[in-house]
């Protein structure tokens, strides 16, 4: 166990050390360049922002962080419900499957006013557009986990004589969590993505406003400060579905 949280603590080190590389060479570039701010700001004027303006980013990004979970959780559940009943019934794979296809095939941009109109400019069209975004690969993914579940493994199952229900809890389900949660890692990215969508098309908070308003009135430090923020909640997210895999699926280590 110390071996692999040594291996871990020198991941996270070389990747702080690599960043911190990289912003030494943006900085160093922009400078011997003369690069104009509005065209590409240094890193240090983007971290002055940022923490000059740390309580306007932390409200934006609260909003944003509250539609992104709210959009990921919709997807979560409904996406394994639906992948469920897809696995269970040819009938309704070949019926539902096609039009969830071609749903996700329909570029979320292009929908998404619909979704103002119909919603209003709350934080539910940014949430619904968010889960459309992300239940895809929720829904593909344990599609492939409840259909990969070892045969021998069914076998045992049906062997011991549970119930339907104590069959698929104890038995489907966990066999197919490893690949439900590979998907929902990817869903959160999604999510987020959705979420900064429902923003750019209307909305008067979230990190998706404040790039919008920065753009127009050429803050390009304020531009790069949101997506900063954007990039490490994304990290943040997607690590805390890295742990919960972990703890999920113990015998994968």
């Amino acid at each position: 166990m110390s071996t692999k949280k040594t291996h871990a603590a020198q991941q996270w080190i070389l990747g702080a050390l690599s960043l911190i590389g990289f912003l030494v060479v943006w900085e160093v570039l922009v400078r011997v360049l003369h690069v104009r701010p509005v065209t590409l700001p240094p890193p240090s004027a983007v971290i002055n922002e940022l923490f000059g303006e740390w309580r306007f980013y932390l409200d934006h990004a609260a909003y944003t962080l509250l539609t992104t979970l709210a959009g990921f959780v919709l997807a979560a559940v409904i996406g394994v419900l639906l992948a469920t009943m897809l696995v269970g019934s040819k009938l309704f794979e070949h019926t539902v499957y096609p039009l969830i296809i071609g749903l996700n095939s329909v570029p979320k941009v292009a929908i998404a006013p619909l979704f103002v109109i119909w919603l209003g400019t709350g934080s539910e069209p940014k949430i619904a557009i968010a889960f459309l975004i992300a239940v895809f690969a929720v829904i593909v993914d344990a599609m492939h986990g409840l259909r990969s579940v070892p045969g021998d493994v069914l076998d045992l199952g049906r062997v011991l004589k549970g119930s339907r229900m104590d069959f698929f809890f104890k038995v489907r389900l966990p066999g197919a969590l490893p690949s439900i949660l590979a998907g929902m890692k990817v869903a959160i990215s999604l999510a987020l993505v959705g979420a900064i969508v429902g923003e750019f098309v209307a909305s008067q908070r979230g990190l998706g406003y404040v790039i919008l308003s920065a753009q127009g009135t050429f803050d390009t430090p304020r531009v790069f400060a949101a997506v900063a923020v954007l990039a490490f909640m994304g990290l943040g997210l997607y690590g805390a579905l890295a742990w919960a895999e972990r703890y999920l699926t113990p015998w994968r280590r």
